[in-house]
């Protein structure tokens, strides 16, 4: 449709793009494989959505726009806003689906309806979101009331940015109108969307971001001045009214933005899910999620019902949603792009959509907990198939589709599939010599520096610091433990003696090496976030990152990070030492907000916004400028170390500090706000989530693992065979 394109087309035109902060309010997609795509809700109004990959963001966000035509227009996000996750939808003339249990009125799902009301009282504008489950189709339900009686115009005003392009530029994309559609595709022609409406547009616009872009007509014009049928090579942001007043007889609507490859196929999705209609795609779509949810173990007794329960469904869902539909076992940390990681320092985005092989067994234990093994498999199979063939060391992260992002070594990350494996029973020839073996000789052989072998790492869980991390060398004891099991099942006894002779080598000197007996915190001995040297003894300094301290005492950081030696079965909960340290990471880290008790990562942690509630973004050492928060993930581990130590009255009180996080969507965030939240401004509560990831994949796998181990009254994703060796054992 763009094929030719006027002389001056090699310059790009519009504003620079960006992508919408990370604190979505809603997340969701259908269960189905067919339908790859995936949306996100903040603010009041769609944002990313992501097509044909879940790391693929291709749409920054949809708007509507309510205008009289002569005085006012209001972008219906500004109004007065709220959002509901429907788990009571029925749509007019809908049945109760099959496969509902005795207890469930209506299907659960990832539905979710914003309200936005103005402030004046003049219109309402209700919008629900699905996916089609047949076709990558977002649907969209438009219900909109006008309150006094008199007839108002409302736009959509939509802004793709297909195939996650490079931002902080003006893009080079194009769009225009076809019949009463909207089209656009990237440059390359790989990913094209389509926006249609029923009833149909009754006008349309494709102009430049803060050029000629609709919303800015109808900004300063409250109504539409240009009818441009093309916009070519830039930031293109697209424009359609809707035949609706609010009055009885123009209330409701429907859009459907299909994607494909081709624009006429995108169009032909979109058209194919009008013609279903957004009552029955609702209702497949949600009879989908509810299948699934009944698929897994019951919810724990203790979240059966209320805001828990819905939350534990909420999360069971969510880890289910972040899972890519054509690469299967690729789950991704978080569908969001905070802060500088879809900017200026990684473009075009991609971390935190990536797959990390951390946050790939977080999320596999959590699915091993509510039953979902098929979807543990797939995750340890597709880290098994990224796993690097050459030396048995796995990606720090990756696209979903395999290719590197970033490109250290985390020996956390090369341990964790070996426990996975362990966990799922896959003690098979061939896992054992294409991925358990290599993998173990890889942890047992590392030497990256001169002077400092394994357990020693090049970065700890944090991403930020080499050295001896006691959560590293958790996870790697634990790693050769499972490992040796595993080669006994096949017979070699040779590779099973090495890796155990290593693993009691390492627990027997983790203390030597990252346990302080003279630092500030205490008199008495206490684990370090990590020593960069193996002597916590001594006055080494390193800089912390994040616009930290450049050179800080490395006695004087610490981190609840020695808490996997207790839930990977290798320190009791009753050792000193581990209960010595917790008093120092209460006393340094802890704060205890009106939602309950959490914890800052580290000392003088800066992953964080600014002290104005400003993103994060990378900056040189002592500046101070950001400001690393509370993350819930830590009320969890120290949920789950408070199961081990048999104290399961402080354990709910971890888990519900937990679920008091989830925003009015049910997601939970990476990080919260502590008591020295930015000043002077609404919306910065202490205890409710920052602009951090949300969802994070983590955190909910996290309340899901803590719940049921709560049910047991014990570890339950802890490695039976470690905790037999170093726990019953001594006893």
């Amino acid at each position: 449709m763009f094929s030719e394109l006027p002389a001056n087309s090699l310059i790009r035109k519009g504003a620079d793009a960006d992508w919408l902060p990370a604190d979505k309010t809603g997340f969701g997609t259908s269960y189905t494989t067919a339908s790859n795509v995936w949306f996100t809700l903040q603010n009041g109004r769609l944002s990313e959505v992501y097509y044909p990959r879940i790391d693929t963001p291709s749409v920054r966000n949809l708007d509507f726009i309510v205008t009289d035509g002569e005085s006012f227009a209001t972008r219906a996000q500004d109004a007065s806003t709220s959002l509901t996750r429907l788990v009571n939808l029925k749509p007019p003339g809908s049945q109760k689906p099959p496969g509902l249990d005795s207890s469930t009125d209506s299907p659960r799902s990832l539905t979710y309806q914003i309200e936005n009301r103005d402030r004046a009282d003049r219109w309402r504008l209700t919008t629900t979101f699905v996916t089609d489950p047949a076709r990558p189709t977002l649907i969209i339900d438009i219900e909109f009331t006008s309150l006094n009686g008199k007839p108002y115009q409302l736009y959509v005003v939509y802004q793709p940015q297909l195939n996650n392009p490079l931002v902080a530029a003006p893009l080079d994309e194009s769009g225009g109108t076809k019949g009463k559609a909207l089209v656009a595709s990237d440059k390359k022609g790989q990913v094209s969307s389509a926006l249609v409406a029923a009833p149909d547009f009754t006008e349309t616009a494709n102009g430049y971001l803060g050029t000629t872009d609709g919303g800015a007509d109808l900004a300063q014009h409250y109504q539409l001045t240009s009818h441009d049928g093309s916009a070519l090579n830039g930031t293109v942001v697209q424009t359609g009214r809707l035949p609706l007043t609010g009055l009885k007889d123009g209330q409701h609507a429907t859009l459907a933005l299909g994607f494909a490859s081709a624009e006429s196929k995108a169009l032909d999705m979109a058209n194919d899910s009008l013609a279903v209609g957004f009552d029955r795609a609702s209702r497949d779509y949600a009879d989908g999620w509810n299948k699934y949810l009944l698929s897994l173990r019951p919810a724990p007794p203790s979240l059966s019902s209320g805001q828990q329960g819905q939350l534990y469904a909420v999360s069971s869902m969510v880890l289910a949603a972040c899972e890519d539909k054509t690469y299967r076992g690729a789950f991704i940390a978080s569908p969001s792009i905070p802060w500088a990681f879809g900017t200026g320092l990684i473009n075009p985005s991609g971390p935190y959509h990536g797959v990390w092989s951390r946050d790939l067994y977080e999320i596999a234990t959590a699915l091993i907990a509510d039953g979902d093994l098929d979807g543990a498999g797939r995750a340890l199979d597709y880290v098994f198939n990224v796993q690097e063939t050459s030396d048995g060391s796995c990606p720090q992260n990756t696209m979903v589709d395999g290719t590197p992002i970033f490109h250290s070594t985390q020996l956390d990350e090369v341990s964790d599939p070996i426990i996975l494996a362990y966990q799922l029973g896959r003690k098979d020839a061939g896992t054992w010599s294409r991925h358990i073996k290599p993998a173990a000789d890889f942890i047992l052989n590392f030497a990256p520096l001169a002077g400092y072998p394994a357990p020693y790492t090049m970065q700890e869980r944090w991403e930020e610091q080499s050295g001896y991390s006691p959560a590293c060398i958790a996870c790697e004891i634990a790693a050769l433990v499972c490992a040796a099991d595993i080669a006994r099942a096949n017979g070699d006894k040779e590779c099973a003696q090495r890796y155990l002779a290593t693993a009691d080598s390492w627990e027997s000197q983790v203390e030597k090496w990252t346990v302080t007996k003279n630092g500030p915190y205490s008199s008495s001995p206490y684990y370090l976030r990590l020593t960069k040297d193996g002597q916590p003894d001594s006055g080494t300094t390193y800089n912390l990152a994040n616009g930290g301290p450049g050179a800080f005492d490395q006695r004087e950081v610490v981190d609840p990070g020695f808490l996997e030696l207790v839930r990977l079965g290798i320190k009791p909960a009753s050792d000193e030492v581990i209960t010595n340290s917790l008093k120092v990471v209460d006393a340094q880290l802890s704060v205890t907000t009106s939602a309950g008790k959490f914890w800052h990562r580290y000392t003088n942690d800066g992953y964080g916004e600014t002290s104005s509630g400003a993103p994060w973004l990378a900056t040189p050492p002592d500046s101070g400028t950001t400001h690393g928060r509370l993350w819930p993930i830590f009320a969890g581990e120290r949920g789950e170390y408070e199961v081990a130590a048999h104290n399961l009255n402080a354990a709910r009180a971890n888990l519900v500090a937990m679920a008091s996080t989830a925003n009015e969507g049910d997601l939970l965030p990476e990080q919260v706000w502590d008591n020295q939240p930015p000043t002077g401004q609404l919306g910065f509560v202490p205890g409710s989530g920052t602009t951090s990831a949300t969802p994070l994949a983590w955190s909910h796998a996290q309340f899901i693992r803590l719940a049921f181990d709560l049910a047991a009254g014990q570890l339950l994703e802890q490695p039976s065979i470690v905790a037999e060796r170093y726990l019953r054992s001594k006893r």
